[in-house]
């Protein structure tokens, strides 16, 4: 029967709720669902008032009479306070879809039906049969524009051929007299005026052909949302052959326009080098003319110069004379000159080696002072070091001891063993530290500077701990208040979602907000609660999306990008996740970007981005504004009713 009615514009929704899946039955009786035909109500039971009946609106074959005739469209205000008043077998329904029947029975607006969907689709199916026509005259006039484009094309090709030969003439006659110069700006004039008729169809053919774009364009969009049906395979067929020719045609008038708009590009360069040339060539007279002025001048003075310098031959020759004469007595006092200031360089040499020798003899015997110095210091320091030890160890007088009268060889060997000892003594003893007070106090110094150190570590782990306490103090505040919102916002769009039900968000894991897990605990309507593991793939698939819904609501974000999120989804709940994503754009502002194969999703959207292949092997990107082409197709579609 779905096949049968023809529904106005905006009463899909109405009729596909009041009647649902009864539409789907067929008209033969030997169908195991049909209709049957029956007189009509003689007399009809009256609607109440304020009800329009469907029978005056919807054309339906004559098995629907009885149900068109007792199906009322009202307001939806009006709808439930007209319910007590209804008859038996009387049924309301408003344009949004909501149904009041006499026995009680109610459904709410904006409930989706298969019936409604696809009486939507056969008036779309309509209107798209509509814009192929509209396309395909479209394309006619843009074959004709195409064609024009050609003509005038040739024309302009013709008219620059002709320019051309007439600028080499005038070239010619530039270069051969100066006199043909009031002709070739005739001619200069003449070839503006042609470029700015030639300019003026060049815009002309542009905006054809912005205008066959947009018609190509909106016969694209069109046999794109065509469905896939047997009875307009040929048709698209056809529009698509009449899109080629009218594509190759474009192109080849496109090529056409290049080609033209390069050669005037050529030509408005010649023009520029033409008068750039001319300019050169006025200069170069104007220098040529003050270049004989200056050579005259030149010649002038070069003339007066020859008649002062006829004399000036003897007096050179008088002068080389004297330079001669000059130059021998210089040579020979250089001569005398360079003898005396060899034999002082010879004096000098031998005085410096003199004093090198000098100074050699002068340093050794100073180094030989200094280390003499130098043995006398040490032997006062060692003698001082050993008068300490002996002082300090043995308790005696350091002094030496007074030779005995005679030395025997007792006495030798004694004080040889004694020697013996004690330089064995002082080998052990090791040799002595003159910097040790200088090391003792940069030590000091360093374990200040490691205590100081120290004691601000210790400052500073301490005042870090705080902060630390602190950002953790603050973060359970926020992650706890941020976490009410989202699970309040999560069980509200669940129940949306889900049409009821009942979710919730929940810490595991730990008291501590920071270190606890999430789990996602639901409920679908007619189910147990249950972990979000537990459910099946379409009701993970709704769960999270309430989630991350929920999220967004919290913290907005401008763009959102969701890649497959429709394909476990079934009819219904696509339609649920479409409305909720325009009520997220409407309160956030959030954009969306969707990537899906769905076409409920992508009847949806705003715009879509894809690419097909109208050739084989070659691929296209397309873009479809969903809205701009409604708006197209509205004018059309008025008229047609």
């Amino acid at each position: 029967m779905v096949d049968s009615l023809s529904v106005p514009p905006g009463l899909e929704t109405a009729l596909g709720a009041a009647l649902g899946e009864e539409l789907t039955s067929a008209a033969d009786r030997d169908a195991a669902r049909h209709w049957r035909e029956l007189p009509a109500f003689d007399p009809s039971p009256a609607l109440p008032e304020g009800a329009q009946p469907l029978s005056a609106l919807v054309q339906g074959p004559p098995a629907l009479a009885r149900v068109l005739s007792q199906t009322g469209l009202v307001d939806q205000a009006s709808g439930e306070a007209c319910q007590t008043l209804l008859a038996p077998g009387q049924v309301l329904v408003s344009r949004e879809g909501a149904v009041w029947r006499w026995d009680g029975y109610t459904i709410r607006a904006g409930t989706p039906t298969p019936a409604a969907v696809r009486l939507q689709q056969r008036n779309r199916l309509s209107v798209l049969q509509r814009d192929v026509e509209f396309a395909a005259a479209d394309v006619a006039a843009a074959k004709s524009a195409c064609e024009a484009a050609a003509e005038a094309d040739l024309a302009a090709t013709s008219a620059e051929k002709e320019a051309r030969a007439q600028r080499s003439a005038a070239e010619q006659r530039l270069e051969q007299a100066r006199s043909a110069h009031q002709q070739l700006r005739a001619r200069a004039a003449e070839i503006a005026a042609r470029q700015a008729a030639t300019e003026a169809q060049l815009q002309r053919l542009m905006l054809e052909r912005e205008e066959a774009s947009v018609g190509l364009a909106s016969a694209q969009v069109a046999e794109n949302a065509l469905p896939d049906l047997g009875a307009l395979r040929n048709a698209v067929e056809a529009v698509r052959s009449e899109l080629s020719a009218a594509r190759s045609a474009e192109a080849e008038a496109r090529a056409a326009l290049e080609a033209l708009m390069r050669e005037h590009a050529v030509r408005t360069a010649r023009r520029s080098a033409i008068a750039a040339e001319r300019a050169n060539w006025a200069q170069r007279a104007t220098d040529a003319e003050y270049r004989c002025q200056e050579l005259a001048t030149r010649r002038e003075t070069a003339e007066a110069e020859y008649v002062a310098m006829q004399a000036a031959p003897g007096q050179v020759a008088t002068r080389r004379a004297e330079a001669l004469d000059a130059l021998e007595a210089a040579e020979a006092a250089h001569r005398s000159a360079s003898a005396t200031l060899q034999h002082a360089v010879d004096h000098s040499t031998h005085s410096d080696r003199a004093a090198r020798a000098a100074d050699a003899s002068l340093a050794t015997a100073r180094e030989d002072a200094v280390r003499a110095e130098g043995a006398a210091g040490q032997a006062e320091q060692a003698w001082q070091a050993m008068e300490e030890r002996i002082t300090e160890r043995l308790g005696t007088n350091p002094a030496m001891p007074d030779p005995p009268a005679e030395l025997s060889p007792e006495i030798e060997d004694k004080a040889r063993r004694r020697l013996e000892r004690l330089l064995k003594e002082r080998e052990e003893m090791g040799p002595v530290n003159l910097r040790a007070d200088v090391e003792a106090e940069a030590v000091d110094k360093q374990i200040a500077g490691i205590t100081a150190e120290r004691d601000e570590l210790t400052t500073a782990i301490a005042k870090l701990r705080g902060s630390i306490g602190h950002l953790n103090r603050e973060g359970r505040d926020r992650l706890g208040s941020v976490f009410e919102q989202i699970d309040r916002n999560f069980q509200a769009l669940f129940t949306r979602m889900f049409g009821g039900g009942k979710a919730h968000l929940a810490l595991v894991g730990s008291d501590d907000p920071l270190e606890a897990g999430m789990e996602i605990y639901a409920q679908p309507p007619g189910k147990k609660l249950a972990t979000l593991s537990l459910l099946s793939g379409g009701e993970q698939a709704l769960t999270a999306l309430s989630l991350i819904f929920a999220v967004f609501r919290c913290n907005p974000a401008p763009v959102c990008v969701l890649d497959e999120v429709d394909a476990p989804l079934d009819d219904a709940n696509v339609d649920r996740f479409c409305t909720l994503l325009e009520d997220m754009v409407r309160d956030t502002a959030t954009r969306f970007l969707v990537v899906t194969h769905h076409p409920l999703t992508m009847a949806r959207m705003d715009r879509l981005y894809g690419v097909t292949m109208q050739e084989r092997g070659v691929s296209r990107l397309l873009s479809v504004d969903l809205q701009r082409a409604a708006e197209m197709a509205e004018p059309p579609r008025l008229a047609a009713e």
